[in-house]
């Protein structure tokens, strides 16, 4: 891996590293071989030049050492119940790995190099373990050391993902900061990228997770904070919201940096399912260092200008725009980030300067997730608006209204709030359509919102139902 390696896991290697291991006990016990322990000897403890002419001169020999072949097994099999043999090969081969970019060609060439060392990762139930963690080490050196992925690191790498997706689960930081650099070295082509995309519920989540956390906003909190970048959030040196260290969210945003490449693929899918413009608005408003607004800039741009249409609405409710201008004004010195910002900058402006207070309605609209954005609040707007939002592209933005009334918002009331806020503009200012609205069941929803717990509900709730009771009488 290009990154230095976390704290935690150099500190497991350095201990395994120190272990007197009693080889030729090992050899009469047949728990190597008298050739095995020979090619171990040969470059463990030796000069790095001695090492790399040792491994680059008899690569065939160490690729059957490592991952077995031509009928002999893997030094791994054969130390299969010695523990201590076990990490000790780990953390030499992650070391030969990291050394020598041969050694990872020549261990791919193996039908299948990655068979006797998947089942490692699952080899006792503390998933922090160490064979487990070095054995994700060795994985992951291994399938980024190759040139082009095949069927074989493609068929390896959704159980290397899953695994790792454990550690970033954990409360512990190091071990979190382990997964993600892993994360980082393999999502380094497009199928790697896709493959992570695929398996986003335990892959991109708990990654989504920390940010949540860095900026300021936990998992049960309204996802409204995030809209009106209203989260608060002390940073202490080295560490930022929900103590999530700095380091640790460089490294998350790498990854997602990284991912954003395939912004065609992910981009929707990644507001929709983790409101993520919102989120990098917020976390770029915290940003604490010039490295993590390249990210944030960088990933932002990449996803942006990938999915206009549909996530540059979003960009513009999460009033990214202005915090641009914001940003424009720091000083900044990366020539990388300054370059995607005037990019960036270039883009939200075009695109801004076309944009009707009706346009940013029916774009949050859209979106799928309202927030009290001026529009809502403003009489004139309704006046000048109701009729075109009901005959807009035939009725499709009152349709819209009704889909997002129609769920439940646990973790964000103001949602339902909203919309009966929406829904009694649109029956003031044209009660003439409340047929169309009734056949929504928007009506009827409004009613069922009545007896909600929340009180801002019940009270947009009863303003709408008493307008539309009005309208009702007076045509009588």
């Amino acid at each position: 891996m290009s990154l230095d390696p976390p704290p935690y896991l150099s500190s497991i290697q350095n201990n395994i590293r120190a272990r007197p291991i009693p080889w030729d006990g090992a050899v009469r016990a047949g728990t190597i071989t008298d050739d095995q322990l020979s090619k171990i000897r040969a470059v463990d403890k030796v000069r790095k030049e001695v090492r790399k002419q040792t491994i680059e001169s008899g690569l065939e020999g160490y690729r059957i050492l490592f991952v077995g072949g031509e009928g002999k097994p893997s030094v791994l099999q054969s130390a299969a119940r010695r523990a201590d043999v076990v990490q000790y090969i780990l953390v030499l081969l992650s070391d030969l790995l990291d050394a020598i970019p041969a050694l990872s060609k020549a261990l791919s060439e193996h039908p299948d190099p990655y068979q006797h060392l998947l089942p490692l990762l699952a080899q006792t139930n503390d998933p922090d373990g160490p064979i487990p963690l070095l054995t994700s080490t060795v994985l992951a050196s291994m399938i980024s050391g190759v040139p082009v992925l095949s069927k074989k690191e493609s068929s390896a790498l959704p159980g290397l993902f899953s695994y790792l997706s454990t550690l970033t689960k954990s409360s512990d930081g190091g071990l979190q900061d382990i997964a993600v650099l892993e994360y980082s070295a393999l999502l380094r082509g497009k199928t790697s990228r896709e493959l992570f995309w695929a398996q986003r519920k335990e892959t991109v989540g708990p990654l989504v997770d920390i940010l949540r956390s860095a900026a300021g906003v936990s998992n049960g909190d309204s996802a409204s904070t995030l809209w009106s970048g209203g989260a608060s959030v002390r940073s202490t040196e080295g560490v930022i919201g929900g103590g999530v260290g700095l380091q640790l969210l460089y490294h998350v945003l790498l990854v997602l940096w990284q991912l954003s490449f395939e912004g065609v693929t992910v981009g929707e899918g990644l507001e929709d399912e983790y409101d993520i413009i919102p989120l990098f608005t917020q976390l770029l408003r915290l940003s604490p260092k010039e490295k993590t607004t390249r990210l944030l800039i960088s990933s932002l741009y990449n996803l942006l200008s990938t999915n206009k249409q549909t996530l540059l609405p979003a960009a513009v409710l999460a009033r990214l725009p202005g915090l641009i201008q914001n940003v424009n004004g720091r000083h900044l010195s990366d020539q990388d980030l300054l370059d995607d910002l005037q990019n960036l900058t270039e883009m939200l402006d075009e695109y801004t300067k076309t944009q009707t207070t009706f346009d940013e309605y029916a774009a949050e609209v859209n979106s799928g997730h309202l927030r009290w954005s001026p529009p809502h609040r403003s009489p004139t707007f309704w006046a000048e608006n109701a009729r075109r939002i009901l005959e807009h592209e035939k009725g499709e933005l009152p349709r819209k209204l009704a889909e997002i009334m129609s769920k439940p918002w646990e973790n964000d009331k103001q949602v339902l709030a909203i919309a009966c806020n929406d829904v009694g503009y649109l029956v003031k200012e044209v009660p003439e359509k409340r047929t169309q609205l009734e056949k929504l069941g928007l009506k009827t929803r409004v009613m069922e919102l009545m007896q909600e717990p929340d009180e801002a509900v019940r009270w947009e709730s009863l303003n709408a139902l008493s307008g539309w009771l009005r309208y009702s009488f007076e045509t009588k």
